[in-house]
Parts: C-alpha cells; sequence; structure tokens
C-alpha cells in the first residue's frame, strides 16, 4: 500500500496546514497515483491557477514486484517553472530532475516538494511506502 498526503501552502499560509488531502493505492503491478492539476485523472489536484505544477505532475507507478516508483512528467514547457525535492526518512532532500524517475524503498517514508520559481508557494506531498 502507498499513501499519499498533499498540503497545498501559499506565502499566505506560511505555519498553517493548507487543503490536506490524502490518497492511497494497493501495491499492486500497474497501479498509479497522480498529483496535478487535471481532477479528472490526478487523486491529488492543487488549485487551478497554480500554473507552475503541471496537468499531471507526479506519477507514482507500482511495479511488477510491489515497489513503487515516482517520476516527474514531462510538460509541455522545455523548462518547468517549478522544482521538485526529494527527501526519504533520515536523508538529505535531493532534487528530482525533470523527466527524471526515483525509486521509493519498500517500507519507506518522505515528501517530495514541488517549489514554485516565481513565489512563495509550494505543493508537500508526503509518501508511506507499507512493507
Amino acid at each position: 500500500m502507498l499513501e499519499l498526503t498533499m498540503a497545498s501552502v501559499s506565502e499566505a499560509d506560511a505555519g498553517a496546514t493548507a487543503g490536506m488531502l490524502m490518497a492511497d493505492a494497493p501495491s499492486e503491478p500497474g497501479g498509479v497515483l497522480r498529483v496535478g492539476r487535471d481532477r479528472a485523472v490526478c487523486r491529488l489536484a492543487t488549485p487551478d491557477d497554480w500554473l507552475f505544477v503541471s496537468r499531471v505532475h507526479l506519477e507514482f507507478l507500482c511495479a511488477p514486484d510491489g515497489s513503487w516508483q515516482v517520476t516527474w512528467l514531462r510538460g509541455s514547457h522545455a523548462d518547468p517553472s517549478s522544482e521538485v525535492r526529494l527527501t526519504l526518512l533520515g536523508h538529505q532532500p535531493s532534487p528530482l530532475p525533470y523527466g527524471g524517475t526515483a525509486k521509493l524503498p519498500h517500507g519507506s517514508s518522505g515528501e517530495l516538494v514541488i517549489y514554485d520559481r516565481t513565489g512563495p508557494r509550494s505543493v508537500n506531498v508526503g509518501f508511506y511506502h507499507e512493507a
């Protein structure tokens, strides 16, 4: 099982949890959870006017062995207007490259943060991969 929580935070909300959403999916091959602005395909959706987040920004995919990976999907622009950092519990944050994929170890937890490069806004996506 992969559990996700998402909070959208702007400068006005600094220090507060704003818009907490949750989603989960069993660790079955082909399972998918998406984060972005397109409510039709994303289980966790950000505000429509947060254009630094793509329509489908992050995709969590379950592999045949039950492990999960996350991909920052490339959008329609050559350069993104955001940056994404991945933090696994007990490790330092590291950038997730535009179009890049990272494996989430069994039983791991952590956070992905999508930062707006043009203003003080972020989308914080916490994850817990149940072993």
